[in-house]
């Protein structure tokens, strides 16, 4: 698929869902806003479209980082707990801070999803068993165990709404105000863009990197922290959004191959088109109401999963 049909398709979604809503704003109105459409529009529709945007090109390009340091296509932040570290960081700054500002708990999470992103490449080194299937397995594992200790606490200290909220990703919340720490996603993902290269080459090894002249360690380091402050920043302001970071770097693989930085921007543009679509579907299918976007996104993403591994011999996944 070629970029402009994917910018297309974005615009198109975009435009979709700044006019989808209960209050009716229609393209018309622009040219005469209320000023109750004003409000609409500024503090409501246009925010939830930034977030959108951000969050679907930055969990996929997350994804994509993963699986090339990883080298396995089924390792994510979803198959690596990541999201659940960062949920169980969140949970521990609401504990042990408890007026602590968005900013100190997304650092809070930030080092809780870092530590659980390299206990799950140590594990990854110690694994025996390099099957595609066998490692994100392990992931899952690894990150339900995270989750059962976060539960625990979460009973202990009445926080059990609290957690659900961040289990259950949602835009329906994002309104001015309570959304701008995702922007710190966008220069993570320009670091992402420049050190593309590197982190291909790293994706071949240690030795084979070592060999060139890469510094391999400090390129993984540096990969893992642009995964868990951007997963951090997305978990704190919209909740998990299962699978994204998963199937999206695996769809664009599959047309445009495995060199990261020809993939990259296929990959957020991809990713924004996708997480924009589910949240239309979200929004009209039982309109007024909606659907949580981590309910549209995990069952049209687990749908494209177990496609993907059923035909991963096919697609050399």
């Amino acid at each position: 698929m070629k970029i402009r049909y994917l910018v297309i398709l974005l615009f198109v979604f975009s435009l979709l869902s700044v006019f989808i809503g209960v209050s009716n704003v229609t393209p018309l109105d622009l040219f005469s806003l209320t000023d109750a459409q004003k409000q609409v529009l500024l503090v409501s529709r246009v925010p939830r479209l930034f977030s959108i945007v951000i969050a679907g090109m930055s969990m996929s390009i997350v994804g994509l980082i993963m699986q090339q340091l990883s080298r396995n296509k089924f390792v994510s932040p979803t198959t690596a707990g990541t999201l659940d570290s960062a949920r169980l960081g969140i949970l521990v700054s609401m504990m042990i801070f408890t007026a602590a500002s968005p900013l100190q708990k997304m650092l809070v999470s930030f080092a809780f999803a870092l530590a659980g992103t390299f206990i799950f490449m140590k594990i990854l080194d110690k694994v025996k068993f390099k099957d595609a299937v066998f490692i994100p397995l392990v992931g899952l594992m690894f990150g339900n165990i995270i989750s059962s200790i976060s539960t625990f606490f979460a009973y202990q200290n009445d926080l059990i709404q609290n957690m659900s909220s961040w289990m259950q990703g949602d835009f329906s919340m994002i309104m001015s105000g309570n959304y701008e720490l995702m922007f710190i996603s966008i220069p993570l993902l320009f670091i992402a863009y420049l050190y593309a290269n590197k982190f291909t080459i790293a994706g071949m090894g240690e030795d084979f990197s070592k060999s060139l002249g890469l510094k391999y360690r400090q390129v993984v380091n540096l990969g893992l922290i642009i995964s868990a402050l951007v997963t951090a920043s997305v978990v704190l302001s919209v909740g998990v959004i299962p699978f994204l970071g998963l199937i999206i770097p695996n769809i664009v693989t599959i047309y445009q191959g495995d060199h990261l930085k020809n993939t990259l921007i296929h990959t957020a543009l991809l990713g924004a088109v996708f997480v924009l679509f589910c949240d239309i579907v979200g929004r009209v299918v039982i309109y007024p109401y909606e659907i949580p976007i981590s309910l549209t996104v995990g069952v049209i993403g687990s749908g494209i999963f177990i496609y993907l591994l059923l035909r991963r011999k096919k697609y050399g996944l």
